[in-house]
């Protein structure tokens, strides 16, 4: 990484940019999340029976889908999962039903496809109360540790540095919500743990490059706050680079090689660090730029006229 040594990159001056850019895919993530009625819950949150089977022959998806519908089950779910011959079938259940729902599908898949083999690789149930249960701690768990995380940077820096942090965070969460919202893909409980990942991860760079800016602030009282952070970021930025590719490289091996059943947990990953990387350099410093050069212009407003 000799490549991003003594860089001189001007990093806040695309800060504006970096802003509008921002802001546009905020704008069409919360769209995408009001148009599809929020994010696309798991049976882990609403209850349901899950079931991945293998069927042989092969059926399409739309014969396989229209098979259970004549069996009398709507609102089902079938996908492809892995190879040709797999599928995830999904039914949402009431409380009394759930228990017996995953024997329901294995039943009508077979009834549905007389002459097929069907072997059941996977089976789950959750109830609708375990499911809003698991929705209001996962919601829980965010917000706790969006706020734990405001307490940490305001004891350790100032007030600004955590609000900068937050917003970054937020940022960050919500592109990825966004993302996944775009390609209907469902949060489960596995990707909860991939977004509490990912603010974990973002908030290291974050506070790597506050650490920096703090230790600058003092050694370089000379230079102007933005020439500061722009000094800061630069000197951080092999090791960010260096951080970002090896645990991209990671996160991309799971997607690729892993399987279907983390799939879409590896996918968050990648996803949540080239978000947090790009917020840590472009939302959460600029940030701190845009509070300090008000809170001057303000002070400067108050002053009395000579």
């Amino acid at each position: 990484m000799e490549f991003f040594r003594n860089t001189h990159i001007i990093f806040m001056g695309g800060m504006r940019v970096a802003f509008i850019l921002s802001t546009m895919l905020i704008v069409l993530s919360i769209g995408s999340l009001i148009a599809h009625g929020g994010p696309h819950l798991s049976i882990d949150f609403t209850g349901g029976a899950e079931l991945q089977v293998k069927i042989d022959p092969a059926p399409e998806i739309s014969q396989l889908r229209a098979s259970l519908e004549r069996q009398g089950l709507s609102g089902v779910q079938v996908q492809d999962f892995g190879a040709a011959d797999e599928f995830l079938i999904v039914l949402p259940r009431t409380e009394e039903e759930v228990l017996d729902a995953a024997q329901v599908l294995l039943d009508a898949v077979e009834e549905g496809l007389p002459g097929s083999t069907v072997e059941v690789r996977r089976e789950e149930s959750v109830g609708p109360k375990i499911g809003g249960e698991l929705k209001t701690a996962a919601q829980s768990s965010v917000l706790a540790a969006l706020l734990l995380i405001v307490l940490y940077i305001s004891v350790r820096f100032v007030f600004r540095y955590g609000v900068a942090a937050i917003v970054a965070l937020v940022h960050d969460v919500t592109l990825t919500l966004g993302i996944f919202s775009v390609l209907n893909l469902e949060i489960s409980l596995s990707i909860i743990a991939a977004f509490l990942t990912i603010i974990g991860y973002s908030l290291n760079d974050t506070i790597v490059v506050f650490d920096r800016i703090r230790e600058n602030m003092k050694l370089r009282r000379k230079e102007s706050y933005r020439q500061v952070i722009n000094r800061s970021i630069n000197e951080c930025l092999s090791r960010t680079v260096l951080t970002s590719l090896t645990t991209l490289m990671v996160a991309l091996s799971l997607y690729l090689f892993g399987g279907p059943v983390i799939h879409d947990f590896a996918f968050a990953l990648v996803i949540g660090v080239l978000v947090g990387t790009y917020s840590s350099i472009f939302i959460a410093s600029p940030i701190l730029v845009w509070w300090y050069e008000r809170r001057v212009a303000d002070r400067k407003r108050a002053q009395p006229a000579m």
